[in-house]
């Protein structure tokens, strides 16, 4: 069963363009990395400044555990703590058909 995880990441007045380019490459070594991670992309809110949303879809379990282990997204975390306005929303999702 496919997992899917969605992000919500509130980012700093200012820390966008820095967050952005972080996660682009983040995002490439994961496509050219994890066979198991379906989709990775980081999006934009429409309507809340300043905040972000990673859409995953992960081929299973074992895929998303992969991900969470890789040193790639280990050495984002620091990144990550230097632009965050807040503590990101994980939400899980279950795969339907």
């Amino acid at each position: 069963m496919t997992i899917g995880v969605i992000a919500k990441i509130p980012v700093q007045d200012g820390k966008g363009p820095e967050f952005e380019a972080f996660f682009t490459e983040l995002a490439k070594q994961v496509r050219a990395n994890e066979p198991g991670c379906l989709a990775y992309q980081l999006t934009k809110s429409r309507t809340e400044p300043g905040v972000y949303k990673v859409l995953e879809v992960y081929k299973d379990q074992d895929a998303l555990t992969h991900h969470g282990g890789t040193d790639y997204f280990k050495a984002a975390g620091p990144k990550f703590g230097a632009v965050l306005a807040g503590r990101p929303e994980i939400e899980y999702l279950d795969g339907i058909g």
